[in-house]
C-alpha cells in the first residue's frame, strides 16, 4: 500500500515537472528574418547631393529592430555572399539577383527602396518583399523637403514603421 502511494506520488510529481517544462516557444523563435538593402538614389541630378542610401537604410534598420516580430540580418552577411558570388553592381540592380542573395543568407523578407530629389522635395519609397515568392507584401511612400536631412531620416523611419504588419 505504501509502495502504491509512493508510486502515485512520484508519477504526479513527474507529470507536474514535465508540464512545467512544456512551455511554448518564445516569440523570438517565430520572428521573421529581414534584410534591408541600401536605398538607391534615383535622382536625375545625382551630382548635387551625396549618396545617402546607406544612412537612410540604417535608419530603417533601427526602426525595424524595435518591432518584436522581426529579426534583422546583418548587412555584413549580405556582403559576404556578394563577395563569394563575385557579383558586380550591374547584376545587383536586378531585384531577382538580390532576392537570390536573400535566400542564400536565409532571410524571409527583404526591404528595397529608393529616394529621389526633384526640385525642393525628396520622395522616399519602400517595399517589403517576400523572398521566396518575390511578392511585394507592403509598400510605403513619404515626401519631405530636399534640404531637410532630419526630415529625410524621419521619412525613412515613418516609412519603415508603415511596412511592418
Amino acid at each position: 500500500m505504501v509502495f502504491e502511494k509512493t508510486t502515485h506520488f512520484v508519477i504526479i510529481v513527474l507529470v507536474i515537472c514535465l508540464a512545467g517544462c512544456a512551455t511554448g516557444p518564445s516569440p523570438r523563435n517565430h520572428a521573421v528574418s529581414v534584410a534591408v538593402w541600401d536605398l538607391e538614389n534615383l535622382s536625375f541630378d545625382k551630382g548635387n547631393q551625396p549618396d545617402l542610401g546607406q544612412m537612410l537604410s540604417d535608419e530603417i534598420i533601427k526602426t525595424l529592430q524595435q518591432h518584436d516580430g522581426l529579426q534583422m540580418v546583418e548587412r555584413q552577411r549580405l556582403l559576404l555572399v556578394l563577395e563569394e558570388l563575385n557579383l558586380g553592381s550591374s547584376e545587383l540592380a536586378d531585384e531577382n539577383t538580390r532576392l537570390k542573395v536573400g535566400r542564400m543568407v536565409g532571410v524571409q523578407q527583404m526591404v528595397f527602396g529608393g529616394y529621389q530629389v526633384v526640385g525642393e522635395s525628396m520622395r522616399l519609397d519602400l517595399r517589403l518583399v517576400d523572398v521566396s515568392s518575390g511578392k511585394i507584401l507592403t509598400a510605403a511612400q513619404k515626401t519631405t523637403g530636399a534640404g531637410d536631412l532630419a526630415g529625410w531620416l524621419r521619412a525613412a523611419a515613418e516609412a519603415a514603421a508603415e511596412i511592418v504588419p
